[in-house]
């Protein structure tokens, strides 16, 4: 258990990816839930009595409550930026779902505010602290595939209007396959290999219209097939496919490649099998490398390694710019798919901390 002391977190929006968010953060001892908000009161309230959340308020209510440290920040992602600039204002860090801003333009307003009121941003995805992840980063380092050469990621389906209660957003600015499903994607191969330094990319859509569960039509407002190049600083050349045009396909891994072998595991890791897998030339087979990290820390480790952060004094790890990068680098694939060139990237950031090896317990120290 860890020495230092907890910190009150809230949260706002309990859509659907709440209780994943609620039931991870609760795994750690330095987080304590203390309330959550929605413009939905009776959604507020039924998560609220569901989880055992002590309140469920209004998003004033829960910006001035004096014993909230850190929101969590779980809109949707048109109103990310709004909500972020809303909670930094109030005096509270946030760590927000991804992506962090729908415009650059939005994501400097964000880092003004926070540089003003000396408060930290974090975002998702949280992903990279996953024990298959930092197991992937730890057998790069150590030269399991030699240098690093490439890297293909992909994610393809026929679109989420096929299982999600409330799609919409999905096909608004913000939404897509590439804002969506990018950022795992891309936040990995910035833990694994550093920042993006160009990206080119094709993309396209098939429909003006699609029709949700309940009936009605959704407009389609972004490009629902993606795939980008991404050039990395370290030299590595990455293939980034992001699709809501593919009924089934069968390529669930991504595959880094090296001049000493390749490495793959599931992506993004939502399956059963979450085991990573070297082929290691001399001996022409894939070898299984079961992690020496934990494999239970799921959705909410990246909230509790902020708390961890702040109590401690050090860097969190989904930092502002790293988000910002992913930003950046997914706005620039989209500018690559219209104009049909390559698009130079600007920021840059540093390569996140990997976690130590032997982590247990509730603590992350």
């Amino acid at each position: 258990m860890s020495d230092l002391k907890p910190m009150k977190i809230g949260l706002i929006g309990v859509g659907y990816i709440s209780p994943a968010y609620i039931n991870g953060c609760r795994l750690f001892d330095i987080i304590e839930i203390a309330a959550c908000a929605d413009l939905n009161m009776d959604r507020a309230r039924a998560v609220a009595a569901e989880f055992n959340i002590p309140k469920a308020v209004t998003i004033d209510e829960l910006l001035t409550d004096p014993e909230i440290e850190l929101v969590v920040n779980l809109t949707t992602p048109m109103a990310h930026a709004e909500i972020t600039q809303r909670i930094l204002r109030a005096g509270k860090h946030v760590w927000s779902e991804k992506p962090l801003a729908v415009t650059l333009e939005d994501a400097d307003k964000i880092a003004e505010t926070a540089r003003t009121y000396n408060l930290r941003v974090g975002c998702a995805p949280d992903t990279t602290l996953f024990g298959e992840y930092q197991m992937a980063r730890k057998l790069i380092d150590d030269g399991a595939i030699g240098t690093p050469v490439a890297a293909t990621v992909f994610m393809g389906t026929s679109g989420p209007e096929r299982w999600h209660p409330s799609v919409d957003f999905y096909y608004q600015p913000g939404g897509g396959p590439l804002l969506d499903i990018g950022p795992y994607f891309i936040g990995s191969l910035i833990l694994f290999f550093g920042p993006v330094v160009r990206v080119t990319a094709i993309t396209r859509d098939t429909s003006h219209q699609r029709t949700a569960l309940d009936g009605h039509q959704i407009n389609i407002q972004v490009k629902t097939h993606i795939s980008g190049t991404l050039e990395f600083e370290s030299g590595v050349v990455a293939t980034l496919i992001t699709s809501f045009e593919m009924p089934a396909h069968h390529m669930p891994w991504t595959e880094l490649h090296g001049t000493g072998g390749s490495l793959l595991f599931p992506s993004p890791p939502w399956g059963d099998d979450l085991t990573v897998q070297v082929y290691e030339p001399e001996q022409r087979q894939w070898i299984p490398k079961p992690s020496v990290f934990r494999l239970d820390w799921r959705r909410g480790i990246g909230v509790a390694d902020m708390v961890h952060a702040l109590r401690s004094g050090r860097p969190h790890r989904t930092s502002f710019e790293v988000a910002y990068h992913s930003l950046e680098v997914m706005n620039g694939i989209l500018k690559a798919g219209e104009t049909h060139q390559h698009v130079a990237i600007i920021s840059r950031c540093e390569r996140p901390a990997p976690l130590p090896v032997g982590l247990t317990g509730r603590a992350l120290d």
